[in-house]
């Protein structure tokens, strides 16, 4: 594969006119004020870089790394320019010049393709978060060398489970009670660590619809590496999930994790066609649900009883502008028995939580999740639903910083 080449751009980098309609739908500007922080300030960045005005130096990460890598921007752009996408390709070269820090060395090469040791890792998290020893190390400064945000982030996760979802439900086959479907469940790393209660109840659910449940032995889907601009650790972890998943005999892979279910089904623009990969990931992404799209698919509409409850939803990015699913949450919540819908304002407003976003850049994301908690506020619902663990973090993480008393859950939770 080419070195990332950023200059290769440039013809959709310069279709940008400074309309300046970015800015109204920026989490980041609409937090900021500052033109670096919006869409046509930061490719008015790369175009000063592809024609030589600045160089590849540490000053530029900023500007390039604080995006969130929402979205919002191409949604509201004329040309539609895929920023987004242009950050992840300037991010991989900016990375090739200045190199990578050693976290991320040690996570994408180390921890993200290996299961096991990332739950031993977890495991070792959970230790110092639930004993105390994280607090200890942060007011030592220890937590520094994760980066400048790390030591605040600390209180984001307020307890780790102490084993992974795996160790409880067993990767293999699973007897469903369904007709004749044969379904993949792929694991998405924040639901085995963080988001179990949302992995049992996906898994219940999967049972009842499918004849047959196999709980992949997957590793990360690599889109966190990706997003970072390592783009050969995210090819790395794409081809070893391709060749768990390619060969298992199934109809259909479901994910509870909408970034995962995003990404697997950009699985082909990770490999040109001349690879071997290329065919095999077209082939996998072609089965590839979020499992929001299995739920709305459903005859019934659950089984689950809902004594009056009113409830919200939050779109994560990659369900809402990643895979165009925007109104099906609505049309399954509506459905539900005992529940009444609020539509949120800004629904698919990024949370700020951007996968560890947060963890790096905690003052913007804490400027970004305030907006979402006022509006949370304002819809008086009892429940904020949504279907990504990042995003159930984050949000559980501003009800707690606002005192709100509503209750932040996975779609699959209300369905079972």
């Amino acid at each position: 594969m080419n070195r990332a080449d950023i200059s290769e751009h440039y013809d959709e980098i310069s279709h940008c006119n400074r309309c300046g309609f970015c800015q109204v739908a920026c989490p980041i500007f609409r937090s900021t004020g500052h033109e670096t922080g919006v869409a046509r300030g930061r490719l008015a960045l790369l175009r000063a870089i592809i024609e030589g005005r600045l160089e590849w130096t540490p000053e530029v990460e900023a500007p390039l790394f604080d995006c969130l890598l929402c979205g919002a921007c191409t949604a509201n752009c004329f040309p539609a320019i895929p920023t987004s996408d242009l950050i992840i390709k300037a991010r991989a070269q900016y990375l090739e010049k200045v190199g990578r820090k050693p976290i991320h060395r040690l996570l994408f090469d180390h921890l993200l393709p290996y299961p096991r040791r990332l739950h031993l890792a977890a495991r070792a998290v959970a230790l110092g978060k639930n004993t105390g020893i994280a607090d200890l190390a942060h007011a030592l400064g220890l937590l520094k060398i994760f980066g400048r945000d790390f030591a605040q982030a600390n209180e984001i996760v307020e307890r780790f489970p102490t084993r992974p979802l795996r160790d409880k439900i067993k990767n293999g086959a699973h007897s469903g009670s369904g007709q004749s479907l044969r379904i993949g469940y792929f694991v998405g790393c924040g639901v085995d660590i963080i988001s179990q209660d949302a992995g049992h109840a996906t898994l219940q659910l999967l049972k009842k619809i499918g004849k047959s449940v196999r709980v992949l032995e997957n590793c990360c889907c690599g889109l966190p590496a990706w997003s970072y601009g390592d783009l050969k650790a995210a090819r790395k972890l794409a081809r070893r999930n391709l060749s768990i998943i390619a060969a298992e005999n199934l109809d259909v892979i479901v994910t509870d994790c909408s970034s995962c279910a995003s990404f697997l089904k950009n699985y082909p623009q990770l490999f040109r066609e001349p690879e071997r990969q290329h065919e095999k990931a077209v082939m996998v992404s072609a089965r590839v649900k979020d499992v929001v799209q299995v739920i709305h698919s459903m005859e019934a509409a659950g089984t689950a009883s809902h004594p009056a409850v009113t409830v919200t939803y939050h779109h994560p990015c990659h369900a809402a502008r990643g895979q165009g699913l925007t109104t099906e949450p609505g049309e399954i919540l509506n459905r539900l028995p005992g529940v009444e819908f609020r539509p949120l304002t800004e629904a698919d407003w990024c949370c700020g939580g951007a996968g560890s976003y947060a963890f790096a850049h905690y003052e913007l994301s804490r400027q970004v999740l305030d907006r979402k908690m006022s509006n949370l506020q304002k819809s008086g619902a009892d429940l904020l639903i949504t279907s990504c663990p990042a995003c159930i973090m984050h949000l559980s993480y501003g009800v707690r910083k606002h005192g709100l008393s509503t209750r932040v859950c996975h779609i699959s939770e209300l369905m079972v």
